[in-house]
């Protein structure tokens, strides 16, 4: 088996431009292929990691990534799936966040001797001079088939700014320099991003005179109302800091079951042998298939130790609830503890494991919280420094969300 029918078997793919020719270059590992990457935060997220383990499992195949910062595209909104026009960061922001992304993309990507590539689009598109642009690159693009994108419908009766309109020529513009910089010759991106990467391809086609193909994949992360990579706490990060490889390892441990056979068909490298015997398993014996899942995602992000640790942890933790070593944990100073004790609501909210006050009260008022395998369920209940007296206590939120409150 191809890779290609390896990308098709583990439903990646959504649509291609020209299914046999890219089949046939993805398969000869002769495709230099480019996937986009806004800075719009100083970490990379869950809704980036597919297209990480798409451009790493092409690699392996010996084809060649380019990963894209969008030093250029970031100065600007991003219609494409949305909306809202995106927040516009400063050229600082945008700086900072790129060599945040460019320390974690090293941790799946091999750039060393050229066999993948880094490049900000601010090279070129801050360059660019307005008229030259029109003249060589506005000529191409007809309105009223860009009218038709669904990206641009979204906005239409919001309001479609003419600096948003401008978005898919300079993705387009982003694909015809990598193409005479670096001969890219694929774009992968998702099911959004379609019209402006059909842009690129026709630039390329009617400037050049050359073949470029472009192919969307099944965003899991994206595609289902981004019910994933979020929870109550915002965000799944990729750095350790913002989600710890704990809470990283349970995010994907607590995977609905209808979604963790997908998981693993898009986002691991366990072979498909494996997932195929894994997708027999059927109501608890699926906890299986999602502590490998775990696993092996924690691995990929965190490295081995890491991934032992949360293994062991989250194990250790659901058997006799003792283990609070890996536990995702927050510290209280003493002077949050007024009079020697804080309120339960308070607490809730300090590690936010309540977004607001109203949601701490009902959490509380429908027996959700437990402190030290205790249930609460009176909403003005105080936990009184005596209680802290092994250094911490424990929070329980529902079936599955522990999170240690350490007394410094």
């Amino acid at each position: 088996m191809g890779v290609f029918e390896e990308l098709q078997e583990r439903g990646l793919i959504a649509q291609t431009t020209d299914e046999k020719e890219i089949r046939e270059l993805i398969n000869s590992g002769k495709a230099t292929f480019y996937i986009g990457f806004d800075p719009t935060a100083d970490s990379l997220h869950v809704g980036h990691f597919m297209a990480l383990c798409l451009m790493k499992r092409l690699q392996m195949a010996g084809n060649r990534p380019i990963a894209l910062l969008g030093g250029g595209t970031g100065m600007i909104g991003d219609p494409s799936g949305k909306t809202d026009m995106r927040k516009m960061l400063t050229k600082e922001d945008i700086d900072h966040n790129i060599e945040c992304f460019k320390k974690q993309m090293s941790r799946f990507i091999d750039f060393s001797d050229g066999k993948a590539l880094m490049v900000n689009n601010a090279d070129w598109l801050l360059q660019l001079n307005y008229v030259e642009l029109l003249r060589e690159v506005g000529a191409c693009f007809s309105v009223n088939r860009m009218l038709t994108a669904e990206c641009y419908k979204q906005r239409l009766e919001r309001g479609l700014s003419f600096l948003e309109f401008n978005y898919m020529i300079m993705q387009s513009y982003d694909f015809f320099s990598l193409y005479q910089r670096y001969g890219c010759n694929l774009q992968f991106g998702g099911d959004d991003q379609w019209s402006n990467m059909l842009g690129g391809t026709e630039l390329i086609r009617r400037k050049l005179g050359k073949d470029a193909y472009a192919m969307t994949i099944n965003l899991l992360l994206n595609a289902e109302g981004k019910k994933m990579g979020k929870t109550e706490k915002g965000a799944v990060w990729l750095d350790a800091e913002k989600t710890s490889p704990f809470e990283f390892f349970q995010y994907w441990r607590n995977v609905a079951d209808s979604d963790v056979i997908k998981c693993l068909k898009m986002l691991t490298f366990v072979p498909m042998e494996q997932i195929r015997e894994l997708e027999k398993l059927e109501g608890s014996e699926l906890n299986k298939a999602k502590e490998i899942l775990a696993y092996e995602l924690t691995n990929l992000v965190h490295g081995e130790e890491e991934a032992k640790k949360a293994l062991e942890g989250a194990r250790a933790l659901f058997s006799s609830k003792s283990d609070t070593n890996n536990m995702p944990s927050t510290e209280l100073a003493a002077e949050q503890l007024a009079d020697g004790a804080i309120g339960l609501i308070d607490l809730l909210l300090t590690t936010k494991l309540a977004p607001s006050k109203a949601e701490a009260r009902r959490l509380i008022q429908q027996g959700g919280i437990s402190v030290d395998d205790q249930k609460i369920t009176d909403v003005n209940a105080v936990i009184a420094q005596q209680a802290f007296g092994k250094g911490y206590v424990v929070i329980k939120k529902g079936k599955k969300v522990f999170h240690k409150a350490i007394l410094k």
